[in-house]
């Protein structure tokens, strides 16, 4: 469980910051699961990138793995807690989840139980080509961005109940912010379409 309980960032949430001035020194070191992957993802660079394959791969049964084929998803590791930040890098011609989940998320239903951002224990920014959306409990939203950029920042105050979503390039740039209550710990977690892929950077 990753922790910090630093003073609040030093951020403009109602444009650009610099990311010195920002939400680095909240962050944390994240590993993938590879007992969560889906069967039509591969794990690459000590688990720090997770890439959709055509090829069904033959990991064994475990509780934790999500099976649903449609639905590709891993969760990280670690849950974080307090003040947590992270990046990555997303790639694809479709779209790619970025999420937090609840540990407790279903992993073995086929239906919408399972799926990040379609119930009440996952929140996700989806990243298309052309925009981006929030999606939680079902509810999708598309967000006005001026560009889309691959690098994400995330920043979870789990007891103050925020989550906020960055584009990082020489700049920060909000992206959405979302005011909820946390009932439990967050474990990061990607959905990853056909030619895609996300890196932790």
């Amino acid at each position: 469980m990753l922790s910090t309980s630093l003073h609040p960032p030093n951020v403009d949430h109602g444009g650009e910051s610099r990311i010195t001035a920002g939400l680095k020194k909240y962050a944390c070191f994240l590993t993938l699961d590879p007992n969560t992957a889906n069967r039509y993802l591969i794990l690459s660079e000590e688990n720090r990138k997770v890439t959709h394959v055509d090829e069904y791969q033959s990991y064994p049964d475990h509780p934790d793995r999500f099976d649903d084929m449609i639905n590709p998803q891993v969760l990280c590791r670690e849950s974080v807690c307090g003040r947590c930040y992270w990046e990555i890098e997303w790639s694809g011609d479709y779209c790619v989840y970025i999420s937090v989940a609840y540990k407790s998320i279903n992993r073995k239903a086929d239906s919408v139980e399972c799926v990040f951002g379609f119930n009440d224990q996952s929140w996700s920014l989806i990243c298309y080509p052309d925009k981006y959306s929030f999606r939680h409990n079902g509810i999708e939203t598309d967000l006005p961005v001026k560009s889309i950029i691959s690098r994400i920042g995330v920043y979870v105050d789990v007891s103050a109940g925020t989550l906020s979503f960055y584009s990082v390039s020489d700049t920060m740039s909000l992206i959405h912010t979302e005011q909820t209550t946390f009932t439990q710990p967050l474990h990061p977690g990607f959905k990853v379409y056909p030619g895609s892929s996300v890196k932790l950077c």
